[in-house]
């Protein structure tokens, strides 16, 4: 079997597990509680792994001004998150990196709000050695590409992108997450790779990023919501209002993502 089906194939037979591992080891619960360690209101928030240092910073930016509120974290690709959900993981707010994704979640979910939007970039290694120009230089045998596995949002982007310029590319593997795909590019271990550009601006010493023209390019949409089975409603639904928020905003944009 070709390396990169088998490592596809891998990847995606571990998605099951890793849906059951990273919420017990990441998230945590309080037992149900409505306040955490120090008469604290814990929200536990269950993003996509594109959102995972803006949401850090946001999580600190929220706890500032509302000092009655502990927010956690746990991130993995959305389709990762929406089986978290599905199987009744303690959360509170979701975030994924599409529609899509948060569309299968409505029973799970109260009305969900876009909070910002992103675009795809190529990474490649730092100084872009194989010269990679475009996204016609994909669909060179001699470049070792990577790309995020269909059923991840970044995934769909990028074959979306793909074949509307009819370019068919044969990557070495495919990834659980769009943070997969980047660490292959930051190791060496691939030469080029699609990944958001938010995501290529967190390892700026190691990967350059190749930009896709508008036209040739997919736009990420990021919708957050509270999840109906949450203990904390006043809470969840203030800290989605809140990404929606001039300061929340202001790091979003920071971070490079695009105004919803």
């Amino acid at each position: 079997m070709p390396t990169h089906l088998l490592t596809a194939r891998r990847g995606l037979a571990a998605l099951a597990t890793v849906a059951v591992l990273v919420p017990l080891a990441a998230c945590g619960s309080d037992g149900g509680d409505s306040a955490g360690k120090g008469g604290k209101t814990e929200l536990t928030v269950l993003g996509a792994a594109s959102l995972t240092d803006v949401f850090q910073a946001a999580g600190k930016a929220y706890e500032k001004e509302h000092p009655d509120t502990k927010v956690k974290f746990s991130f993995a690709g959305s389709q990762t998150v929406a089986a978290q959900v599905k199987q009744g993981v303690p959360a509170d707010v979701v975030a994924t990196a599409d529609t899509t994704t948060m569309d299968s979640l409505k029973a799970e979910t109260g009305r969900p709000a876009v909070i910002a939007k992103n675009r795809l970039v190529i990474a490649v290694g730092k100084s872009n050695p194989k010269h990679v120009d475009g996204l016609d230089d994909l669909t060179d045998s001699g470049l070792k590409v990577v790309l995020a596995a269909p059923q991840v949002p970044v995934g769909r982007y990028g074959k979306q992108v793909l074949d509307a310029q009819k370019l068919e590319v044969k990557p070495v593997s495919q990834e659980p997450n769009v943070r997969a795909v980047l660490s292959k590019v930051e190791l060496g271990e691939a030469d080029a790779g699609l990944v958001y550009k938010t995501d290529a601006a967190t390892a700026p010493d190691k990967v350059d990023a190749v930009k896709i023209p508008d036209d040739e390019n997919a736009i990420a949409s990021y919708p957050a919501a509270v999840l109906k089975r949450s203990e904390h409603q006043q809470g969840a639904a203030s800290f989605v209002k809140w990404l929606s928020s001039p300061k929340a905003e202001k790091l979003l944009r920071k971070a490079g993502f695009q105004r919803p």
